[in-house]
């Protein structure tokens, strides 16, 4: 029974993936797409056959496409933390919570968008990369302190 009001609030449930894209690309155009989301798919010679099989075989971009098209097309609040870890065909909306309008996007925003991401992983990889530093420096210290102990277990001793 459960199921059953999954399904329900689900907008992607009877969906079929050619539909989706079908529905996101008639009223975008592949060009917006790509700007979005970044799928190679969408970028030259693009065809909705060619991009339906291509999401086919792969999870991570259908999944991305089917958030967007929940987040960006139907313009669904944001999941909650604990929906946001599922994939978007396994989600439930809220009760109450309908499909709006398409949201308006242009290449403009797209652009500020990478940019905005470009900074963020940016920072990510400085902060990642200062860990790796002190981590290294840390275990070469911890290496080097037993090389040089004639007996590293003397302090265990008793």
């Amino acid at each position: 029974m459960e199921t059953d009001i999954n399904y329900n609030n689900n907008p992607l449930h009877g969906i079929a993936l050619k539909q989706l894209i079908t529905e996101i690309v008639d009223h975008y155009g592949f060009e917006i797409l790509f700007a979005y989301l970044n799928i190679n798919c969408f970028n030259k010679n693009s065809s909705i056959d060619s991009s339906v099989k291509f999401l086919k075989k792969t999870d991570w971009a259908r999944e991305k496409v089917e958030a967007f098209y929940l987040y960006q097309f139907k313009s669904l609040p944001r999941a909650s933390d604990e929906q946001f870890e599922l994939p978007p065909r396994d989600r439930i909306i809220p009760p109450g919570q309908t499909p709006g309008k398409p949201a308006e996007l242009s290449l403009e925003d797209a652009e500020r968008l990478r940019e905005k991401r470009a900074k963020k992983a940016a920072l990510r990889d400085q902060d990642t990369d200062h860990r790796f530093k002190t981590d290294k420096r840390v275990s070469n210290n911890a290496r080097a302190s037993v090389s040089h102990d004639p007996d590293p277990w003397a302090k265990w001793k008793k």
